[in-house]
């Protein structure tokens, strides 16, 4: 009787281990040759996942208001696509990568407190831009539509300082051909896209220059200015000021040099 219990509690044990250990089980790594689509979800994720997408932003610049940053630090997006090029997800090891740009003029070009510099040094004052995700990208091979919000990166401004937001986003809407913005800015052409496909890994690259000069960009929020550690102030109004913003339509540009590759699901997850 006691070797019966015994041999019940073992089965117990067993069941509860592969119970456990079930979920990484079922969290698939791409295949070698495929690592870059990490992020795309699998067709048990999302039934309707038909392509994998991993999309990168080699340079260009992002003028908004009267600040002018290169993008110097690659920036990737990476998920999946169900037909058509429509319906992009991805899990929580895609999306937009963190990518920070420099911004030219630091926290004092971005505020006008010059007596920042007294106080905290040059250094502590430099600033970065990182773009996020503030919605669902859409594609096509020569447009790109992609809702962002734009976190200005100091301490001096606390850690929630943005320009945009999920529920007021910057709409970029690149496209290779020329754009039709309203005044003043005048129309830019981008170029491509080129295609190419490597038949042995059956990846498909797309590359181009994408452009938008007819976005807007709301104010800053969130941006404090903490007085002796302890008193916050905001700035946004400052930061505003200094900045140029809000900036309407046909107030900004960006150029973006990308490169997208694409390849099926059931090549990354086979």
């Amino acid at each position: 009787m006691k070797s019966k219990q015994f041999a019940g509690a073992l089965v117990a044990v067993a069941l509860f281990a592969i119970a456990m250990l079930a979920p990484a089980a079922q969290a698939k790594e791409p295949a070698p040759g495929y690592t870059q689509f990490k992020g795309c979800p699998t067709t048990a994720e999302n039934p309707n996942l038909v392509t994998c997408v991993h999309s990168t932003v080699t340079g260009g610049h992002f003028e908004m208001g009267n600040k002018d940053v290169p993008i110097t630090n690659p920036i990737t997006v990476t998920g999946g696509v169900e037909a058509a090029l429509k319906g992009f997800s991805y899990t929580s090891q895609g999306g937009m990568s963190n990518s920070p740009q420099k911004v030219p003029g630091g926290v004092i070009g971005l505020t006008g407190l010059t007596w920042l510099l007294e106080f905290l040094g040059s250094e502590a004052l430099t600033l970065y831009a990182t773009t996020e995700l503030a919605g669902t990208p859409q594609l096509t091979l020569s447009s790109i539509s992609l809702p962002i919000k734009v976190h200005l990166i100091n301490g001096v401004l606390g850690s929630k300082c943005y320009v945009g937001s999920n529920s007021s986003p910057i709409t970029l809407n690149l496209i290779t051909g020329t754009t039709s913005p309203p005044p003043p800015n005048e129309p830019i052409t981008g170029s491509g896209p080129t295609l190419s496909f490597n038949p042995t890994t059956q990846i498909s690259t797309v590359k181009g220059t994408y452009v938008d000069n007819s976005f807007a960009a709301p104010g800053a929020s969130g941006c404090v200015l903490t007085l002796f550690g302890f008193i916050p102030i905001s700035i946004n109004g400052l930061v505003n000021s200094a900045s140029g913003l809000p900036a309407a339509a046909g107030t900004n540009e960006t150029v973006q040099e990308i490169t997208t590759e694409l390849a099926l699901e059931n090549k990354v997850y086979p």
